[in-house]
């Protein structure tokens, strides 16, 4: 097995997931697909904490491309030890690592508080306010009592499908880190690759 090899498929993985929760952050500020709200500053508070756009994104990009780049570390050169740049290289990928699992995990913490909260909306009463708040995230089981909400329309459906993607991808992230931590300290002990005869084809 290759532990560089593997390394670069988690990076590709990452970029991917990055992009994705990214994607899922933005749409949180457009509820329905409009701006008003976001104006108004009438969105739910956790949307503005950049779970996805900073923890699940560009702090996600950086480990991303460190794992990519293995393929282009040196292997040879390192005090007159054939492979030691690639061990150099795989170590110092745990730090990337860790940085990863400190945006992924951001991304998870806010976006499980996000449900928990729920959506800032305009309730019968005709008052803004987080209308779930006090339920302590038992409104996600019961959907009868999501039409509190008037306005913006289907919120309560909007921040419950995007902050549940981005956690469900921030957790894939902090899997994928996590896996990668233990594959970069194997890959710096034994070597780039298991095999004696990949060690001498890097």
């Amino acid at each position: 097995m290759c532990y560089g090899k593997c390394a670069r498929c988690i990076g590709h993985s990452l970029v991917g997931l990055a992009l994705l929760c990214i994607a899922a952050n933005i749409l949180l500020y457009f509820p329905n697909g409009e701006t008003k709200y976001a104006s108004e500053n009438h969105l739910s508070r956790f949307v503005w904490f950049f779970s996805g756009i900073v923890g699940g994104g560009l702090l996600m990009l950086l480990p991303a491309f460190v794992f990519i780049g293995l393929e282009q570390d040196d292997c040879c050169g390192c005090c007159g030890h054939e492979n030691c740049g690639k061990r150099c290289a795989m170590l110092s990928s745990v730090l990337a690592s860790l940085i990863g699992i400190a945006g992924s995990g951001y991304c998870v913490i806010v976006a499980a508080l996000g449900l928990a909260e729920g959506p800032l909306c305009l309730n019968s009463f005709g008052q803004w306010n987080y209308t779930f708040a006090s339920t302590e995230g038992q409104y996600l089981l019961d959907t009868s009592t999501w039409s509190q909400c008037s306005e913006p329309r289907h919120v309560v459906e909007w921040n419950v499908s995007l902050f549940s993607i981005l956690l469900a991808l921030g957790g894939i992230e902090f899997i994928l880190c996590l896996i990668q931590v233990i594959n970069g300290v194997l890959g710096g002990i034994c070597g780039y690759c298991c095999s004696r005869q990949q060690q001498y084809d890097c």
